[in-house]
């Protein structure tokens, strides 16, 4: 019984943002099916908002992509002026 009172503890928790200093993939190769799996040194970045991933490229530099949720691209879209002419909160004039 203490099993599934943590698995309900862990289901109601909320998660906010994802974040590590390593990313693991795991592909399977459409010629052979066969699967790998590599652990790679690429910052992780998670949220409601989108998804960051950045790492060293080969001069050393950094490069980012960075993938954005519907909800991401509205606010995105609202911080740029783009957005609804509204007031949400009632307090802008």
């Amino acid at each position: 019984m203490p099993m599934l009172k943590q698995k309900v503890q862990y289901m109601e928790e909320k998660v906010f943002e994802i974040s590590a200093k390593e990313v693991t993939i795991e592909v399977i190769d459409e010629a052979t099916g066969k699967t790998y799996r590599r652990t790679l040194p690429i910052d992780y970045y998670e949220t409601a908002n989108g998804l960051v991933l950045r790492g060293e490229n080969l001069d050393g530099s950094i490069s980012q992509l960075v993938f954005y949720t519907s909800r991401g691209m509205q606010r995105m879209q609202d911080l740029t002026g783009g957005g609804p002419d509204e007031d949400p909160c009632g307090t802008h004039k």
